[in-house]
């Protein structure tokens, strides 16, 4: 029989722990290395051995490149092609890292803010630097919506200002919280299940209604983790875009 003292931790799933405290290898870093590894593997394997009628891996890696390369084209037009690698790598990166958080046992890396934020970064930092670079001062007109009186000019200047400065937070926020939010729950229900059934006799028969939920829950990990990388995928896309067409 279970103590009925004893504590649901959902929050302990998240902790980091060393595997090689000389170097700061956790398993964090272990699988954000796993994740780089398969994808690189993945789309190599498939361009290597490319045939005019696919197999399984290739038609994957196809649809992947398919599915990026129509997301960036809506969202910053044949222009924006040239970000495709840099957007592919990242709707990769966070969509296997999602669905290696919902193996049991499992970590899951992006419910780590400074993993996101990190990523997030990258998209930041590169359009500043890219919209620099091609439009030198005139990037600025980012901040400029044209069509705007003088005397409130400086004020939507400012507003525009502090919502470029704000993109890394929503876009990292967005995906961390989701993912956060998502395995709390699942690790509640689960040990909600486990709970009841060893408790007693009679709530063994109240055991379904959870294990429901948990079922219910788990499906619809496995639909964020693909809607979250999508968003992440689609927001970048955005972002890019102002680089390439700074004017309001």
């Amino acid at each position: 029989m279970a103590d009925p003292t004893t504590k649901i931790d959902p929050i302990h799933q998240f902790e980091l722990l060393p595997i090689i405290p000389q170097i700061g290898l956790t398993q964090s870093s272990l699988y954000m290395l796993a994740a780089a590894g398969l994808i690189s593997l993945a789309v190599y394997s498939a361009s290597r051995t490319a045939a005019l009628v696919p197999g399984r891996l290739q038609s994957l890696v196809e649809l992947s490149y398919e599915f990026v390369a129509t997301t960036v084209r809506q969202s910053a037009g044949e222009e924006g092609m040239r970000f495709f690698p840099l957007v592919f790598s990242l709707f990769t990166f966070v969509l296997v890292l999602n669905l290696f958080g919902m193996i049991p046992y499992g970590f899951t890396v992006t419910s780590h803010i400074i993993v996101t934020f990190a990523l997030a970064m990258v998209v930041v930092t590169t359009v500043i630097a890219y919209g620099f670079a091609k439009h030198g001062t005139h990037f600025l007109q980012l901040f400029v919506p044209s069509g705007i009186p003088g005397y409130i000019l400086p004020l939507v200047a400012v507003i525009e200002v502090i919502s470029f400065l704000s993109r890394p937070i929503s876009l990292s926020v967005r995906l961390f919280a989701n993912m956060l939010a998502g395995h709390i729950a699942l690790k509640i229900f689960a040990a909600f299940v486990a709970s009841l059934l060893s408790y007693s006799a009679w709530t063994v028969l109240l055991a379904p209604l959870p294990l429901a939920l948990a079922v219910a829950f788990t499906a619809l990990e496995f639909l964020v983790a693909f809607l979250q990388a999508y968003v992440f995928a689609l927001l970048s896309c955005m972002y890019l875009n102002d680089a390439l067409h700074p004017g309001h």
